[in-house]
């Protein structure tokens, strides 16, 4: 794959982005030139409708050595593990939770590896979010992928990814994460001997940053930390599949090139990459805690003012000094439904059960919040002292509706029957009146 010699990364987030594989390549003063440079084919993919507000307007030109139509006709791949089927059992109001996922004992690449867990709405709605998870022991070798359906989220739990895409290479390791925008075509090679991870899949309006309100102008995710590829490309011929989701269902087309043939392009709908390690975390230094959305990193508008499609939050190793605090997140039912994930190290509103690669699901309503250990260790606590809370990264998808948990992932022995007795043990403290 060729690639400018310049730097990898260009920063910013959803900034006005130029780079060019081949001096030369991006044309001056027009888009779409009689004939490109190079003997390249000018191209536009667009994120929003032609006529979105300039600020929330997405799209790139694409200088390419063929144009993306180039392809045999697809054909529908056998149903298999990764789609959107939400709607096979009736959502019920129980806790859950799942065990980490396995790891492949055949080989299995990123696309063959995708397991739906939840999700809800849909592409042909343009609004809900689709949950699954991946793991691989392999990498894609002679086919790529795009998504049609939504953007994806990806968040590495264990193993390296380098995902090759039409706009650039992006590296990624586990505590950071990427985002494909809809449409995007790549491949996933695999930088160590498996890798296994989480995916969101937006169907709603694209990820953003949060306003900050009277935070101010400064905080939580940085824009200048998010990092988005420059130009490179694969002037290769050979039989290859390209296989794309569509309305939730996946299908497959014989392509005679690799489609990671884009030299050069300008624009700002483009794949970009984000390490956690770099959110900068707020919370309370005087009593009680903020709620979670404090740890917003992404979220997705609804057509409701302050209710998002779907929120990326995570919760990062951090300080806690509030006085007089219950300082783990307290016992709570929320309207949103929440799914949570864990990278790295312990949740600490759990004393045991929720391990790295493993899953929880809250929705609506549902009562959650720490376990029977978690309360009495909290609760008694001597507060003149800080908890540093080191070596963790858990996240949460949360959504304004109900998250269907598929029948694939209710009837997995990764589902652990036992989690609702993490609370049976709360112990009634009540002296009467």
């Amino acid at each position: 794959m060729s690639a400018s010699k310049h730097q990898q990364y260009q920063s910013g987030f959803a900034n006005e982005f130029a780079t060019e594989a081949l001096p030369g390549a991006l044309p001056e003063g027009q888009n779409s030139p009689q004939s490109a440079p190079h003997g390249l084919y000018a191209e536009q993919i667009s994120g929003t409708a032609f006529t979105a507000p300039r600020h929330a307007n997405r799209r790139s030109w694409l200088y390419r050595i063929r144009p993306a139509a180039m392809h045999h006709p697809f054909e529908a791949m056998p149903a298999g593990r990764f789609h959107n089927r939400f709607n096979e059992v009736p959502a019920n109001p129980n806790q859950l939770r799942w065990s980490p996922f396995p790891l492949p004992s055949e080989p299995t690449d990123f696309i063959d590896g995708l397991f739906t867990v939840a999700g809800n709405g849909g592409a042909a709605d343009q609004t809900g979010v689709g949950i699954h998870v991946y793991a691989a022991n392999r990498s894609m070798k002679g086919r790529f992928f795009y998504n049609a359906d939504g953007e994806m989220l990806i968040v590495p739990q264990q193993g390296r990814l380098k995902l090759a895409t039409e706009m650039g290479i992006i590296e990624l390791e586990p505590l950071e994460i990427a985002v494909i925008p809809r449409g995007v075509r790549f491949r996933v090679e695999l930088l160590d001997e498996t890798a296994r991870g989480y995916i969101a899949e937006n169907f709603g309006t694209m990820l953003r940053l949060p306003d900050l309100g009277p935070i101010g102008s400064n905080g939580l995710a940085n824009p200048r930390d998010f990092l988005t590829p420059v130009a490179a490309y694969e002037d290769v011929e050979g039989k290859f599949e390209l296989v794309a989701k569509f309305q939730g269902n996946l299908w497959r087309a014989a392509i005679d090139h690799s489609p990671l043939d884009v030299v050069a392009w300008h624009g700002n709908y483009a794949p970009y990459k984000y390490d956690l390690r770099r959110f900068n975390t707020i919370g309370s230094i005087s009593y009680d805690h903020p709620d979670p959305s404090i740890f917003l990193v992404l979220h997705s508008p609804s057509d409701s003012e302050g209710v998002s499609n779907m929120d990326f939050v995570i919760f990062p190793p951090r300080w806690l000094v509030a006085q007089h605090t219950f300082r783990p997140p307290w016992f709570h039912r929320n309207i949103a439904s929440e799914f949570m994930g864990l990278i790295t190290g312990e949740y600490d509103a759990k004393a045991e059960g929720f391990s790295p690669g493993g899953a929880s699901l809250h929705n609506s309503m549902s009562g959650h919040g720490p376990d029977a250990a978690t309360y009495e260790k909290a609760s008694t606590r001597d507060l003149s002292q800080p908890d540093v809370i080191t070596g963790t990264m858990a996240f949460m998808f949360e959504t304004r509706r109900v998250i269907h948990p598929t029948k694939q992932a209710l009837e997995s022995p990764e589902l652990q029957g036992n989690y609702f007795e993490c609370w049976q043990g709360i112990h009634k403290h009540f002296a009467g009146g």
